[in-house]
């Protein structure tokens, strides 16, 4: 899993550039693991973006994930794919093989089971708003810090490593997720707005770097 183990999702609808100049300003940043979200794209066109992302990334050792679709990501070569709620992480574990880093969204009252049958085949689960989103206001209710710890001890149960997202653009709440037990966090405005502002964010983040489970 890369380390730091902050996760920039994309959306080139709030980026002041192409995606691949974007992507290039955050891997000089340190940031070393990017998602392709921007499904609204032509799946030619996110494979096409995808493999130039995955151009930039990889002279800084840096992971590129896709949002949706596992057969995609395996076309375009990405190291894993991310996968919506409802999303089947043993069918896309059988497509991309062991050493894929696979994803799923949570965000409502039936994320123990959906866990649970995740257990042993998705990495990571992202769970949101951990606070309240300038991208999506309104968007909630927010988990805070007891919440997510909430999803942290229940990820733990299941073997799988849990990634706040929402809110967290700020080092102190960068800080709070990661004190409630957090293997990492997601960050998508300020991503494609400023690179340079996740400086902190990284800064922020405690010792001990990548909770997250490997894959060989």
């Amino acid at each position: 899993m890369p380390e730091p183990p902050l996760l920039a999702i994309t959306d080139r609808r709030l980026a002041d550039r192409p995606l691949p100049q974007v992507a290039e300003r955050l891997f000089a940043c340190g940031v070393r693991w990017l998602s392709l979200r921007d499904k609204d794209l032509p799946d030619r066109e996110r494979l096409d973006l995808a493999r130039a992302l995955i151009a930039c990334a990889r002279p800084w050792g840096a992971r590129v994930t896709l949002h949706g679709g596992p057969a995609l990501a395996a076309a375009a070569g990405a190291d894993g794919v991310h996968l919506p709620a409802g999303g089947d992480p043993v069918a896309a574990r059988a497509l991309l093989g062991a050493g894929a880093l696979i994803g799923l969204s949570l965000h409502d009252s039936d994320g123990a089971q959906t866990m649970e049958r995740a257990a042993g085949q998705a990495d990571y689960v992202t769970v949101s708003p951990v606070f309240p989103s300038a991208s999506k206001p309104g968007y909630g209710p927010c988990l805070g810090e007891a919440g997510l710890r909430r999803w942290v001890d229940l990820g733990a149960r299941c073997g799988m490593a849990v990634v706040g997202l929402g809110g967290l653009d700020r080092a102190d709440a960068v800080a709070g997720c990661r004190a409630a037990g957090a293997a990492g966090f997601a960050v998508m405005g300020l991503a494609m707005r400023d690179a340079q502002a996740l400086k902190p964010l990284l800064a922020a983040l405690a010792p001990g770097g990548d909770d997250l489970p490997r894959r060989g």
